[in-house]
């Protein structure tokens, strides 16, 4: 059995990507699971794959359903019904998969590898390599929380240098550059 490995890349920044793999047997709906997933979006909107080549120009749509306010010049594929071994035609072949039709997130799917076994210790689909911040589907994700303040105080660079008996003088007893600028700011607000 293939075992297919893409690479989802999120169209605004190409450094933000998860690679999956899946069995060639499954459908494309199982892909758009395991990719809402790995982004870690909900599955409440809208979704469609459009088959694509190297220039990433659109081609035939395999979506989720048919949407009835939506005008096809063919009729879509429908996801739970098309398996990914009856699109993929090529071992570089690419996909764009857009989800929420109002807040447009496209991403852009390659195939990067065909295995022809299965790895015993994984269940397909799954996501195997993340890269990157995931966008956040609604709104800013928390960068800021009690982790990434643990962090700074621990690393706090100012802090550690005082606790290792560093100071801001040279061996001389000098000021350094930013004591130097500090007072020449000071002289310079007197006039």
């Amino acid at each position: 059995m293939a075992i297919l490995r893409f690479r989802v890349y999120w169209e605004d920044d190409e450094s933000i990507y998860r690679d999956v793999v899946i069995r060639h047997t499954q459908s494309f709906s199982e892909l758009h699971q395991v990719i809402l997933k790995c982004y870690e979006f909900d599955s409440k909107h809208r979704a469609t794959f459009y088959r694509s080549n190297d220039s990433w120009l659109r081609g035939r749509e395999i979506s989720l359903e048919k949407y009835e306010d939506k005008t096809y010049k063919v009729d879509p594929l429908i996801m739970a019904d098309t398996a990914l071994r009856s699109e993929v035609k090529d071992p570089n072949q690419k996909f764009i998969y857009v989800y929420d039709f109002n807040k447009m997130w496209t991403f852009m799917v390659e195939l990067i590898n065909i295995d022809k076994e299965e790895n015993k210790k994984l269940t397909y689909p799954s996501c195997i390599r993340t890269e990157g911040i995931a966008p956040s589907q609604y709104g800013t994700k928390g960068l800021v929380d009690s982790r990434l303040a643990e962090v700074e105080e621990k690393y706090d660079l100012n802090a550690a240098a005082m606790l290792e008996g560093f100071s801001e003088e040279d061996e001389d007893g000098n000021a350094t550059a930013s004591e130097e600028d500090a007072a020449t700011e000071d002289t310079n607000e007197e006039f």
